[in-house]
């Protein structure tokens, strides 16, 4: 009853770590994709997009011909502005956007992959500025009907033509004669960050700081009672195979152990060996569960 006792902890915790990582929506997604994509150069995604579809990561310095300046007169390349109001506890519901944009790319030395600004949806992760207030303060931009006292936030959200970025896309053709921009593709979206991996990772989780240590702490809890329950169930098969056998000779069939040179082998040292590499296989099974649950290492 143990070892069952061990696998159903070790099932249960693995599904509590993953529904907490689920509970942030399309941004835990965005996550795993910026620890897991693989990085290429600028060069090289332009060669790919005359090949076979690839999701991969560039990295390079955002450039426009026609930037926009905001009210700090930065030169802007996109800008979005989202008015939000409090539903219940901490969710934030969209009621107003507006977006601002140019045609851009991202340079790495002489080489330049066009962005298809119009795909950012959730994969735009970058530091945003926010003010907060209630819908007294802009009756115009909310919903007819809504009570002046709701809270309200006003996101902003913008890319610099002077900021480094990393993209992670398809590398397609672009509309014009050898133009390469990345976009959307194999299911997967399309996001810019000019973020650190790790300042991104802050951003993504912003909503929940702490559920990413408890969703850590499940996962350590259900990979160490799932490996333990099942050699726990494992070794119990092999060992009561072992204690099953007699301690004194069969009659008429002479005593197996030894003659006279001490005890040799009881039980079955083949079922022996195949029950270790089974646990040695469930082990690496459940560590490479973990990485994909939890993105892996970029390679």
């Amino acid at each position: 009853m143990i070892p069952l006792f061990l696998v159903l902890v070790g099932v249960g915790a693995l599904a509590v770590g993953f529904g907490v990582l689920r509970s942030y929506g399309p941004r835990f997604r965005v996550g795993r994709l910026l620890a897991s994509t693989p990085l290429v150069t600028v060069s090289e995604a332009r060669a790919l997009a005359a090949g076979q579809p690839r999701y991969v990561a560039i990295r390079g310095r955002i450039d426009a011909e026609d930037e926009f300046e905001d009210d700090a007169h930065r030169p802007l390349v996109l800008r979005r502005a989202r008015i939000q109001l409090r539903r219940t506890g901490s969710t934030w519901a969209t009621v107003d956007e507006h977006v601002e944009a140019v045609a851009f790319a991202v340079r790495e030395g002489i080489d330049e992959i066009a962005i298809d600004h119009a795909a950012l949806a959730h994969g735009l992760v970058v530091v945003p500025r926010e003010s907060v207030g209630t819908a007294a303060e802009a009756p115009d931009r909310v919903p007819a009907g809504t009570d002046p006292t709701t809270p309200m936030r006003l996101l902003v959200e913008q890319i610099s033509s002077v900021e480094h970025a990393t993209v992670l896309g398809v590398p397609t053709a672009g509309p014009a004669p050898d133009q390469v921009r990345m976009t959307a593709g194999l299911g997967r979206p399309l996001v810019l960050t000019t973020l650190e991996n790790a300042e991104a990772m802050r951003v993504l989780a912003q909503t929940g700081p702490r559920r990413p240590l408890v969703a850590a702490l499940a996962f350590a809890i259900g990979l160490v009672s799932l490996t333990a329950g099942l050699a726990w169930a494992l070794v119990d098969a092999a060992t009561g195979t072992a204690l099953a056998a007699s301690p004194t000779p069969a009659a008429g069939g002479g005593d197996p152990r030894s003659d006279g040179q001490g005890p040799g082998l009881v039980g079955d040292p083949v079922a022996a060996i195949l029950i270790m590499l089974a646990i040695g296989l469930g082990s690496a099974i459940l560590t490479l569960a973990y990485l994909r649950l939890t993105g892996g290492r970029r390679a």
